[in-house]
This record gives structure tokens, sequence and C-alpha cells, in this order.
């Protein structure tokens, strides 16, 4: 495996220190080194530690943002789509594993209703890959974020589970041949 090349901060930015969740200030003129860009967030090494930086962020790493799903999907006759709610999922990532949250199975359900009173909602359970994720609040966090910016979403309601618990036969097929489990 290649060694990453080091970055130096152009100027001050706010990450969120993995695996505690706490969030840090990176100074300017800091150097740091990607250890994984995906999702449009970026967790870098700084000092030994591990920090992720949101995509708001990544031009003081000298990064370009990444694609949005929601910018690419199409009007859908100002119905929520759940194709785009997935696509949306699919770009949220365990800052520690290269894996996004719904190929690690993470997400329990996801669900696009319809109440009486003609508001959408996206109903989101999803759980943790141990009870003690420091950045569990975090992850809920990033789910919530992402998901808002879907045009016509009137509510978003993300539950942390721990029932059933999370095992490694819950990652798809092609995430375990990622981390090498076959």
């Amino acid at each position: 495996m290649d060694q990453p090349e080091p970055i130096t901060v152009t100027r001050e930015v706010q990450a969120i220190l993995i695996p505690v969740g706490v969030p840090i200030n990176i100074p300017a003129e800091s150097v740091v080194y990607v250890t994984q860009a995906l999702g449009g967030t970026v967790t870098v090494n700084i000092n030994g530690n591990l920090a992720r930086i949101a995509g708001t962020d990544l031009d003081a790493l000298g990064m370009e943002p990444a694609e949005d799903p929601i910018a690419q999907a199409g009007d859908n006759g100002g119905r929520i789509d759940e194709e785009l709610v997935w696509a949306v999922l699919r770009n949220c990532y365990d800052p520690e594993i290269p894996i996004n949250i719904v190929d690690l199975g993470l997400i329990y359900s996801c669900s696009v209703l319809e109440p009486e009173d003609g508001k959408q909602q996206v109903k989101i359970t999803m759980t943790l890959t141990a009870p003690g994720c420091g950045m569990g609040e975090f992850l809920v966090q990033d789910v919530e974020t992402r998901l808002q910016d879907i045009p016509n979403l009137d509510d978003i309601s993300v539950e942390l589970v721990f029932d059933p618990p999370w095992n490694q036969d819950m990652m798809s097929e092609a995430a375990r041949l990622q981390v090498g489990l076959y």
C-alpha cells in the first residue's frame, strides 16, 4: 500500500476526532495525511490521530467536493424517490472503515412515508458496528444532514438501535469481498 502524501492545510478547519466523536480544530499550516476520501468527506491522520473533515472544508486540503446524488436526481413530480434516499445513504461512510453504511449493513430499514397531512417523511432505523462507538451520534447526524437536502422532504426520523446487534454477516457481499472476509 502506498503511503499517502502529506498535505498542508491552508486554513483552520473543524473536524471530528475518531473514534470518540469529539469536535477539534485543525490549525492552518498543519500537515495531514488523507487515509480515506469517500462520500464527500475525508478522514485524515494528524499527529497520529484520525479526524474526519466535512466536504464543505475540502478546499483547505486542495480537494474538490464529490458529486452529489441529489444534484444529479431528476424531478419525481414532488414525490420522494426511495432510490434517491438509498443513493444518499450510500454516500455516508464509517470514518474508520472504507465502506458505505448501507453495504456495511448499518441501515436496518428505510421507509418513505406520506402521513394523512400530506407531509413526506423518511424513517431510518440504523445501528453501529459496536454499541460503544463514539461516532454513533455523528453518524446519525451525518445521515440527517445529507437527507435534509432532498427536495420536498418534510421530516426525517433516524432511530439508532442495537437490537439485533450488528455482525459481519450483515455486510453486503461486495463489502465482505472488499475487506477480505471470503
